[in-house]
């Protein structure tokens, strides 16, 4: 019996190998050519003798296993191993992993609309999105979610939440809720197709703003666009200078890579890529005129900046349009494609390698930045500001007349020339936490000057029925920029340096010693 079976097995796969060689050609060109039998007598055949190994693990797996394993099973476990084997991003999708890629990439799946967080074991409501089924049943921020589907969410992680609350659209979700100085009460909200956007937007300080991208999706080029066209388009606080935030970023889908850097390129070369087939070399370009021309731009990049936010960082570091900071980026070099299987299944293979627009490959490297921005905790040292000139009997009155002529009765100097205060000791240097994955280097950020006005602590890495691991930011006690994210507080300096250097945003230098910029045609 089990040589009957082998025998059959190893036909169906051999008659598989024969129609696969065969492909497309077959199809489109019935009558065979002599091309086509050249590359038929140059293509591989599949070994007999590991088929015959594989069909004889098969069966003694099936007969001699433990516990009973049905023959699907097997074969998907076999199909997932060829493919994991290869490199970490080849990977079998089953119909739960091809359902969450498209979820991903697109940004779209069901669910009920909140930002959710971990908070000590308990699912809390960080911000329920306007105009979804949870904000039209009077979900709050800081609702506690106690039940989901009748059972309890304490003890659960984050993704196993996550999976209970999203669904098929137009199915309802059973929670139980509390909320302070209420008793919980049950709630059943009819899920439908949520949009998350990757692209969000924070002033830094009148005039510099940041853009977190958070993730590639099908639609972040469109967002990405929007944004940068309200920042334009602002006139109480006209745009000076910009931070894209591409930090913790683990990529996403191709094109969206391309639309976010043609966002800030003017017709040049954003990336190629070259594989084995003629169809895996492709040069992808940036279309004519920028959206926000002659911004200058600093682009935030780490550890966990991979893939898509590699290519983006590319291609504007070598086009020299922005400036890239922060630590070496992951290093992903390469280019997968989802081939679908059936309509609930496919495979991610790896079929190219991209190159940015010098020709380098940055595949185990990364990107390296051209200023290097730890991070780091920011303290500032007291000055020794007490004594000036302006405290010295009889100094000279400042011309301009902003000078306050105020004599500190602590100061009794006994000679003509009073000797300046002593120079504070010079500040141990402050150490920071070196970012994953990147190589140690000489901090090239500015001396810190003293904070600036407080800037909204940096949003915790919330959830929108989605996976995380979030925790709720505290936004009625704002830190100041310097504190909550140092690395970004680098980047506004390395902005502001920038625009001192740009002669066209010098505004305040007479128009004759600047010379007039290029009009660049800007982007719709």
């Amino acid at each position: 019996m089990p040589m009957k079976k082998l025998s059959a097995l190893a036909l169906a796969l051999l008659a598989f190998n024969s129609a696969a060689m065969a492909g497309d050609e077959t199809a489109a060109a019935p009558v065979p050519t002599p091309a086509a039998a050249t590359a038929a007598e140059a293509a591989p055949s599949l070994p007999l003798d590991d088929l015959r190994t594989f069909v004889d693990v098969f069966e003694r797996i099936r007969a001699s296993y433990v516990e009973p394993v049905d023959d699907r099973t097997m074969f998907e476990n076999a199909i997932r191993g060829m493919l994991t084997a290869l490199d970490p991003h080849s990977a079998y999708l089953n119909e739960n992993d091809y359902d969450d890629l498209k979820a991903a990439t697109t940004g779209e799946f069901g669910g009920i609309g909140v930002e959710i967080g971990m908070d000590d074991g308990m699912l809390r409501v960080i911000s329920p999105i306007d105009d979804t089924p949870a904000a039209k049943a009077g979900v709050q921020a800081g609702d506690y979610i106690l039940k989901l589907e009748g059972k309890l969410v304490k003890g659960l992680s984050l993704n196993q939440a996550v999976d209970l609350m999203r669904g098929p659209i137009g199915q309802p979700l059973h929670m139980t809720l509390q909320r302070k100085g209420r008793d919980p009460w049950d709630v059943s909200i009819v899920r439908n197709r949520i949009e998350v956007t990757s692209v969000k937007v924070r002033e830094l300080e009148p005039g510099f703003a940041a853009i977190r991208i958070s993730q590639f999706q099908t639609r972040t080029g469109r967002d990405l666009v929007k944004e940068l066209i309200k920042l334009k388009n602002n006139t109480a606080s006209p745009l000076k200078g910009l931070v894209l935030d591409l930090r913790n970023n683990p990529g996403g889908v191709l094109p969206a890579a391309i639309d976010v850097a043609d966002a800030f390129l003017d017709k040049a070369l954003v990336v190629y890529t070259k594989g084995r087939t003629e169809e895996s070399i492709q040069r992808y370009e940036a279309q004519d005129g920028q959206v926000i021309p002659g911004i200058p731009l600093v682009v935030l990049v780490n550890g966990g900046s991979a893939s898509a936010s590699e290519i983006v960082a590319g291609a504007l570091q070598d086009q020299h349009r922005a400036l890239i900071a922060g630590t070496t980026t992951f290093g992903k070099g390469s280019v997968q494609t989802v081939l679908p299987i059936s309509d609930k299944k496919g495979i991610k293979l790896t079929t190219a390698r991209y190159y940015t627009p010098s020709g380098r490959s940055i595949q185990a490297e990364g990107i390296r930045p051209d200023v290097v921005l730890e991070p780091a905790k920011h303290t500032l040292i007291p000055s020794n500001d007490n004594f000036k000139e302006a405290d010295l009997v009889g100094h000279l009155a400042n011309p301009n007349g902003a000078a306050v002529d105020k004599p500190s009765p602590a100061a009794t100097p006994t000679s003509e020339a009073a000797a300046p205060a002593a120079e504070p000791a010079a500040a141990k240097p402050v150490s920071g936490k070196k970012s994953r994955k990147a190589k140690p280097g000489p901090a090239s950020a500015p001396t810190p000057a003293p904070a600036p006005a407080a800037a909204p602590a940096v949003d915790s890495e919330e959830v929108v029925d989605g996976v995380g691991d979030a925790k709720p930011t505290d936004k009625a006690t704002p830190k100041p920029l310097a504190e909550s994210d140092f690395v970004m507080y680098g980047a506004l300096n390395l902005l502001k340096g920038a625009l001192f250097w740009q002669p066209s945003a010098a505004a305040t230098v007479p128009a004759a010693a600047v010379p007039a910029s290029a009009p660049v045609n800007a982007k719709p």
